[in-house]
């Protein structure tokens, strides 16, 4: 047990920044700066769908707190799309609205995972899972899988060899955040079903469910409602990162439970960032998707082409492999030079991505930045040129150049969570007490 001066030993291994080592650093790059680090966008949201067309006169006690699981016309409203989407019948009870998908994410692991318990995280992830399965006092059991797997059997064999008495969830990501991957309809399947037939929670990151540019996006909730809770975000669908508005959706039941968790931890979402997210539900918000889509795609054409590297097929991210620097990479030289040309990026291994090739990935966010600024490297106004062998800056006119498959484990099935019996695939389990 702490005593002061010290502090839970569980946050000794939550890292104090989820994205690059370098990025407090380009405070003190005087040219122009290109922030890869981190999945946003230049754009603004839609039109009249922004915090300027949102007035008191129009919207009475907007600065006021809204209902904790969210404003009922956007559960509605998001229920009717979830429902659409996914195929399966959604009530509003069977949504909670929170600050972000973030917040979702963590309101879910801590009302199905009991301290001590595992979640399977297949990786590469996006860093914050980890760090949100460990402040509930649980552990984060990452599992390589995107360049790994070939197969879906090949996937369920990788997660089949970390299952243990103590593995409580599996969590997936597609479009995934960092590689751009879209996990095969087929794979998901697979995975939900081996999940399934292990009694394990699915938490499933649909984030990136707007950014698809190759294939499709499956929904583990069209698969195994009984047990998955989906994590969603206008942040990326809607360019509102900065309005910290997500949902989550499950079973009524059992997202009861869930709000247990948000109301003591932020209380409500921002009335004002579900006000904007309701006005994108109306058709604006869709209009706008279908135009930035498109342009996130020629975004990826060209980012991939120039770094000679295959493009994503979803989401805003390039995962690229810099093998051919390996030797700057392990002595830290490459990450300084792309700092000394403004470049912010994450690493592969911020990102736990494969363990074998930890000192040769880097993760980059093109769409953190207008096109027009690093679409032409000849030009001479200081703007980042990316090859396939590394990085470079056009010398800037600004400032002096620088020098330069699967088996059911015994004690799984049957075993309770913060919510009572995990459910088993035919008949869902009986809602559990909350977490003492």
């Amino acid at each position: 047990m702490p005593r002061h001066p010290q502090f839970s030993s569980s946050l000794a291994s939550i890292e104090a920044s989820v994205f690059s080592s370098l990025i407090h650093r380009l405070a003190e790059h005087e040219g122009e700066t290109y922030p890869f680090h981190v999945g946003d966008t230049w754009l603004e949201p839609a039109e009249g769908c922004r915090m300027q067309d949102l007035r008191v006169e129009d919207h009475p006690g907007m600065h006021r707190y809204a209902p904790p699981r969210g404003l009922p016309p956007l559960l509605q409203a998001l229920a009717r799309r979830v429902a659409t989407r996914s195929g399966v019948p959604t009530e509003p009870g069977d949504v909670l609205v929170t600050a972000g998908a973030t917040g979702g994410l963590a309101a879910v692991v801590g009302a199905v995972v009991q301290p001590g318990e595992q979640v399977l995280v297949l990786a590469p992830y996006w860093p914050l899972i980890t760090g949100i399965v460990r402040c509930f006092h649980a552990e984060p059991v990452a599992v390589p899988l995107i360049g790994e797997a070939d197969s879906a059997e090949g996937a369920v064999e990788l997660v089949r060899r970390k299952l243990t008495a103590r593995t409580a969830a599996l969590y997936l990501s597609t479009p995934n955040n960092p590689t751009g991957r879209i996990l095969p309809p087929d794979w998901v399947a697979a995975l939900v079903d081996w999940a399934s037939s292990n009694g394990l929670w699915v938490i499933s990151d649909d984030v990136y469910e707007d950014c698809v540019f190759e294939g499709e996006h499956t929904y583990c909730r069209s698969l195994a409602p009984e047990r998955t809770f989906s994590a969603h975000s206008f942040s990326k669908a809607f360019g509102m990162a900065g309005n910290r508005c997500g949902y989550v959706v499950g079973p009524d039941r059992f997202v009861e439970q869930l709000g247990k968790v948000s109301i003591h931890s932020f209380y409500s979402t921002p009335t004002a960032s579900q006000l904007a997210a309701l006005r994108a539900l109306d058709g604006r918000g869709d209009a706008w998707i279908a135009d930035v889509r498109e342009r996130y795609r020629q975004m990826a054409i060209r980012a991939a082409e120039r770094l000679g590297v295959p493009r994503p097929e979803g989401s805003t991210f390039l995962f690229i492999d810099v093998a051919d620097r390996l030797d700057e990479a392990r002595s830290g030289r490459l990450p300084e030079r792309l700092r000394r040309a403004g470049a912010a990026r994450r690493a592969g291994h911020e990102l736990r991505a494969l363990p074998h090739a930890r000192p040769r990935l880097l993760h980059l966010c093109p769409a953190r930045r207008r096109p027009a600024r690093y679409r032409h490297p000849g030009r001479s106004t200081g703007s980042l040129t990316l090859t396939a062998s590394g990085c470079g800056r056009r010398r800037s006119t600004r400032r002096p150049p620088r020098r330069s498959c699967c088996t059911r484990r015994p004690g799984i099935a049957g075993r309770r969570s913060a919510l009572g019996p995990v459910p088993t695939r035919t008949a869902p389990g009986p809602r559990g007490s909350p977490r003492p």
